[in-house]
């Protein structure tokens, strides 16, 4: 008896089912606001005012903070994803203002201790302590740090130097540049494969390729010729697929990791910069800065099946969905892999409303999908 009242307990709780509920967020540049794009409707849920020239963003593991990188004001806002609110603004880097040419990126250590920033007229790293929201350390990288992205286990940092052609690691241990690895002509976006074996750099200039690092010996293990000037670049959350902005051809190329070549070449809006995955790796968001729009890619169709207005000169740098999904108990596949994950998720948090909040879903539909997803193995 008590196992049924705990079944229609749980299913009055969980309701019926509903698409994942992550957010996207969006940076405006010109408009100086952030659009949160809800991934279940692919309609627009709010617009937050940030600082000057909003360019880099990142999201927290968990959902429960958004970074976003402000070039002309040379600070970082700290959104609070629950309120969809400004909860504080930090000063990093250095004058001058540079205005919507300058870019500056944005990464969260996977334990959300830690933000990096790339400041291009600094020629250095700011780390951010996520308690404090103040900048605990400066460290010095290449000529024009663009891209920043983290290692799955926290442990390193590259970061993209568009002048000299070439990605900084850094040891987060020491806070210290261990090797620069020569990589292409202009290098702006970088992204780490989800085991953290590999490393995607765009490079923006001619002959327009992206370079693959193994992180194993830090040396470029291939070449990928893509379309004109390659800016964003983000990887499925199994690992197969990388796909690339080509912000002067207005497309998107997608790269199956196995071969190391180009599957498919998207249009989408003009000049695509950032691009991100939802984490089921169902859909690809991709910010169009000339359109003002965000293209939605079915990434089984390779086919846009919508476009988003947003604000003005939309730019959206960096990992602008919840880079990862929860993990829940259970065995996937199994019977009683759904069973397991809710009671977990309801004793640890105190209720499945908690536990959802906690976890980045706007409701608990959401966080029930991403269950189901994770059961089904």
């Amino acid at each position: 008896m008590k196992k049924l009242t705990l079944a229609l307990t749980l299913a009055f709780l969980l309701g019926p089912a509903s698409t994942n509920a992550q957010n996207a967020y969006i940076t405006n540049q010109r408009s100086g606001t952030v659009s949160v794009i809800d991934t279940a409707t692919d309609a627009v849920s709010a617009t937050i005012p940030v600082g000057l020239t909003p360019d880099g963003v990142a999201v927290s593991s968990g959902g429960s903070k958004v970074y976003v990188t402000n070039a002309s004001s040379n600070t970082v806002s700290v959104i609070d994803a629950a309120t969809n609110t400004v909860s504080a603004t930090i000063p990093v880097g250095v004058p001058p203002l540079c205005g919507p040419s300058c870019t500056m990126a944005v990464a969260v250590s996977p334990d959300n201790s830690k933000v990096y920033v790339t400041n291009e007229f600094s020629n250095a790293v700011s780390v951010i302590d996520a308690a404090t929201n103040t900048v605990s350390a400066m460290i010095p990288v290449g000529p024009t740090p663009v891209g920043v992205a983290v290692n799955p286990g926290g442990s390193k940092v590259y970061v993209a130097n568009v002048e000299v052609g070439t990605v900084s690691v850094i040891d987060t241990a020491t806070n210290t540049v261990s090797t620069a690895i020569p990589v292409g002509h202009g290098p702006f976006g970088v992204a780490v494969s989800p085991d953290g074996s590999k490393v995607y750099v765009a490079n923006g200039f001619f002959p327009n390729t992206v370079s693959v690092i193994d992180t194993a010996t830090n040396t470029v293990s291939a070449t990928i010729p893509v379309d004109i000037s390659p800016t964003g670049v983000a990887v499925s959350p199994d690992g197969s697929k990388v796909y690339v902005t080509n912000a002067f051809s207005n497309t998107v190329s997608v790269i199956d990791a196995a071969t190391n070549t180009v599957s498919a070449a998207i249009p989408v809006g003009v000049t695509p910069i950032g691009v991100a995955i939802t984490p089921d790796g169902r859909k690809a968001y991709v910010a169009n800065v000339s359109s003002s729009t965000v293209s939605v890619i079915d990434t089984a169709t390779n086919t846009v099946i919508t476009k988003i207005a947003v604000g003005s000169q939309p730019i959206a740098f960096g990992v602008f969905i919840q880079p990862h999904a929860p993990r829940f108990a259970g065995v996937p596949g199994s019977k009683n892999c759904h069973g397991m994950s809710v009671s977990a998720l309801a004793t640890k948090f105190g209720g499945l409303n908690a536990a959802a909040a906690a976890l980045g879903f706007s409701n608990v539909n959401g966080l029930q999908d991403a269950i189901q997803a994770f059961c089904a193995g």
